[in-house]
């Protein structure tokens, strides 16, 4: 089973402290401005704390439960922290790949690789978390498979 790039982690902790901001914030806005008797000033300190340490336990738990196999038919995808969850996407359903590298993932160095599938709505499964060389060659293997593929699924 691979595992996504360490530094992905550090995409999910980032992410984690802006929700953490986010929710101080508003709460600090609330205990300023509506001073309520039942919120302490030190609230939004707190809830922020709160919510910026459970976003970071949930990246690492997040980094710790994804991998992901290209194995002979199909790509399989194992993740979850609460809820686990296992994605078979087999060469046959898919439509194209995409890499795709977002601004702050460039700033860590990361990409991510999409797949589109035959399906509804929705269809598609990303890979995070890999180096921008490895998004490029997981993309260009799968086509490759999926291309080889075609003809197994020919009517």
């Amino acid at each position: 089973m691979n595992r996504l790039d360490p530094r992905v982690q550090l995409l999910w902790v980032a992410s984690a402290a802006v929700s953490a901001l986010v929710v101080g914030a508003v709460l600090f806005a609330v205990v300023t401005f509506l001073s309520p008797p039942f919120l302490p000033s030190w609230t939004p300190y707190a809830a922020a704390a709160v919510v910026f340490l459970f976003g970071a336990l949930a990246a690492v738990a997040r980094y710790r439960s994804w991998g992901y196999e290209v194995r002979e038919d199909s790509l399989y995808l194992e993740r979850g922290v609460f809820t686990r969850v296992r994605t078979v996407v087999p060469f046959v359903r898919i439509q194209h790949v995409d890499s795709s590298r977002g601004p702050i993932e460039r700033v860590v160095g990361l990409a991510s690789t999409v797949v589109y599938t035959a399906g509804s709505r929705g269809a598609d499964v990303a890979v995070p978390g890999l180096t921008a060389d490895g998004a490029d060659e997981l993309r260009e293997r799968l086509k490759r498979l999926a291309i080889r593929s075609e003809g197994d699924d020919a009517v």
